[in-house]
């Protein structure tokens, strides 16, 4: 990589922090597409230009960050005119192996975000991530020696706990688009619960409802777990749940009936799941309408 980008070889065999003012090669043009081995978490800037991943595009012109975890194609489309500044760290899973982060870095779930669900920071955040970047560049620069991989990998850790916390704060501030993804999941599940056949291959997935509104599975689990507390699974068991209490209510469906309806192969899966979320049993619930 650092070859590709006119740069001399890396300080360190298994973490580089890349600054890209000091690129001398054009990357105007880069490889189609690209599978890295490492962790890369890039923290850009100014961005006049599109970054792609999979199928969708996001714009940095305000600048933000974005997390790739190893083996993950990625690939970039860049006007001409890009000014492109800002870090980028890449970080071997050799380096972090063996130690807490390497459990613990599985737990952040915006590695598996769209680009278009980039980190977008405040002046305050840049300011804050900017001093991690720079410490860690320091700490590079230095000769290696006993303390170095202990002290890389805390100030790796702080950056990616802060990372959690504005993240955690995106989803506030852009509450409104998190409603309108909501209510089009809530509209979405209704449209499916109303329709008898809709659920005849099962329940619908999570990938499958995340492709409908158009964001990552973790981005949607995550989103949700903002706003309601629960994860998809849970979001999706519950609305299930509210469908079949109205089932049981009203119609003259059996409890079988019910159960295949609602996607269920076996209805002693269905009667598990009720009796868990609801303590009681269909029936039981049944009766008390009588």
């Amino acid at each position: 990589m650092h070859r590709a980008l006119g740069l001399p070889g890396p300080q360190h065999p298994l973490i580089s922090l890349v600054n890209y003012a000091e690129v001398t090669r054009d990357i105007s043009s880069p490889p189609s597409s690209l599978v890295l081995n490492m962790y890369k978490i890039s923290f850009k800037f100014n961005f006049r230009g599109k970054f792609k991943y999979g199928q969708h595009y996001f714009d940095f012109d305000a600048g933000g960050m974005s997390f790739f975890a190893p083996l993950q194609l990625i690939s970039s489309v860049m006007d001409k005119d890009t000014d492109y500044s800002g870090y980028s760290l890449h970080v071997h899973p050799d380096f972090i192996r063996n130690t807490p982060l390497s459990k613990t870095i599985k737990d952040y779930g915006f590695f598996s975000y769209s680009v278009n669900e980039a980190l977008c920071l405040s002046d305050q955040e840049k300011t804050i991530v900017s001093g991690i970047f720079e410490s860690i560049k320091y700490e590079l620069s230095s000769p290696i020696d006993s303390f170095s991989q202990d002290i890389i990998i805390a100030q790796l850790d702080q950056l990616l706990n802060y990372s959690n916390r504005f993240y955690s704060r995106q989803f506030i501030t852009r509450k409104v688009v998190s409603n309108d993804k909501l209510t089009k999941l809530n509209d979405l599940l209704e449209e499916i619960f109303q329709r008898k056949d809709a659920l005849i291959q099962g329940m619908p997935s999570v990938q499958n409802l995340a492709d409908a509104l158009n964001v990552s599975p973790r981005y949607l689990s995550d989103m949700l777990g903002s706003l309601t507390g629960q994860n998809t699974q849970q979001f999706i068991q519950a609305k299930m749940i509210e469908k079949a209490k109205e089932l049981l209510a009203v119609s003259d469906l059996t409890v079988a009936e019910i159960a295949y309806q609602l996607g269920f192969d076996y209805p002693q899966s269905f009667n598990k799941l009720f009796k868990k979320k609801t303590a009681v049993s269909p029936n039981v619930y049944r009766q008390s309408f009588n």
